[in-house]
């Protein structure tokens, strides 16, 4: 790993992040979900076929098939997904809002109703790695918010099979449909719907760099969650972390994608070279190691700062998408974070405990965009409107305050629309 140093002033390279793999894929996208608009299931089927090498005699998962899956998962397994289902609900029921209502003196009432979307549509990726964390993390909140469809989308292995602990994570979170398509394909299919596939109002999950792209081009058609890059981890560790332990948890996130990024901020020089030693060991015996390894090489980074302030400020602008506060003090830390899509506390507590287990979610912002994005939520799921009701009298009282507003931008039938209800023009 590149080592970087504050007082050398490298902020500019801290702050870079390198791209070895990326691509414009706009118009090949473009294509896909013109055809998938245009063809409806016929695009599907011909698109799984020229992309992912399946031929496929239907789209949907069928009852038999979701329970075949639940049967070849383990016993052991089934029960840590349960298990994972009830702490992901207990977290997100605390996020449920209430909507309100206001009643004012002269007789105006004014409040606000929150009520679930009506369907939507989770991604869930295949590819390297099949992830039934997802399904539960993306699927759990939707049902707390009340959605009344869930349906899910994953591509298939090369025989035209979901992965078993897919479906059975599926079935554990209650989706009511699975279709066996993935790629920018099965996110035009959810957002203009297909004779199979039914029209979403917002589609959620990450998918590689051809999922983003579709999900960015249907943002508008549909709502989507957010964008996702390539996942991160930034560690600030002083002197009392275990140097195994750190090095576990940067390679954990670098086994993710080639383009992950994995970062060490630390005010103890001495630690750097023992991290470094930790991680080429556990790097040869490490299955995804060619994968872990790019990552380490193009992205991960070593920063030495003066002490943990700097060190936390340094996160706060690199905005991770993970930040693990590995100190002997951390909840002194905690409300000098600013910028992080979900917070590990202490020695104890890894980020991928975060990633299956302990309850809040882990689709979370990548690549800075926890400056500005939260994690997946109840709130996610839902939608808010208004409403407003005033008397006669109240009407009156404010009527002139609204022409004004009105006569200076010129909207005179807004001024009008006052002024008939108090007699003034016909």
């Amino acid at each position: 790993m590149r080592v970087y140093s504050t007082e050398k002033d490298q902020l500019t390279a801290i702050l870079s992040r390198s791209y070895s793999e990326t691509a414009d894929v706009s118009a090949v996208v473009t294509k896909i979900i013109a055809r998938v608009q245009k063809d409806g299931d016929q695009a599907l089927y011909q698109l799984i076929e020229e992309i992912d090498q399946v031929t496929l005699s239907s789209l949907a998962v069928t009852e038999a098939e979701i329970e075949a899956a639940k049967s070849a998962v383990s016993t052991e397994l089934l029960e840590v997904m349960t298990q994972a289902k009830e702490n992901i609900l207990a977290f997100h029921k605390k996020q449920v809002r209430q909507g309100f209502v206001s009643t004012e003196p002269n007789g105006v009432v004014m409040g606000q109703r929150i009520s679930p979307l009506a369907r939507v549509g989770v991604y869930v990726p295949g590819g390297t790695a099949a992830y039934p964390s997802t399904v539960l993390m993306d699927v759990l909140p939707a049902k707390i918010a009340g959605v009344k469809k869930i349906v899910m989308i994953t591509p298939t292995d090369h025989e035209g099979n979901v992965p078993a602990a897919i479906l059975a994570a599926a079935s554990i979170a209650g989706v009511d449909n699975v279709y066996k398509v993935g790629g920018a394909h099965g996110v035009a299919a959810l957002a203009y719907g297909t004779e199979t596939i039914p029209k979403v109002d917002k589609i959620v999950g990450p998918g590689n760099i051809y999922v983003a792209t579709a999900k960015k081009m249907v943002y508008g058609e549909v709502d989507i969650d957010m964008i996702a890059g390539p996942s991160d981890v930034l560690i600030v560790a002083d002197h009392t972390v275990n140097p195994r332990w750190v090095a576990a948890d940067l390679l954990a996130q670098a086994e993710h994608d080639k383009l992950a990024q994995a970062i060490l901020v630390t005010t103890e020089e001495d630690l750097i070279d023992d991290v470094q030693a930790e991680i080429a060991q556990q790097l040869a015996t490490l299955p995804r190691r060619a994968i872990a390894e790019a990552a380490i090489e193009t992205n991960g980074k070593i920063i030495l700062v003066k002490d943990l302030a700097e060190g936390l400020s340094i996160a706060n602008q690199i905005a991770p998408e993970h930040l693990e506060l590995a100190v002997a003090e951390p909840f002194a830390l905690l409300g000098k974070v600013e910028n992080a899509g979900s917070v590990f506390l202490g020695h104890h507590t890894p980020e991928v405990l975060g990633d299956y287990f302990a309850g809040p979610n882990h689709t979370l912002p990548t690549e800075g965009t926890a400056r500005f994005y939260s994690p997946l939520s109840v709130d996610d799921f839902v939608k808010k409107s208004s409403y407003l009701y005033y008397t006669e009298e109240a009407m009156r009282e404010a009527a002139h305050a609204v022409e004004l507003f009105a006569e200076t931008e010129e909207l005179m039938g807004h001024a009008r629309s006052m002024k008939v209800r108090r007699g003034e023009e016909a």
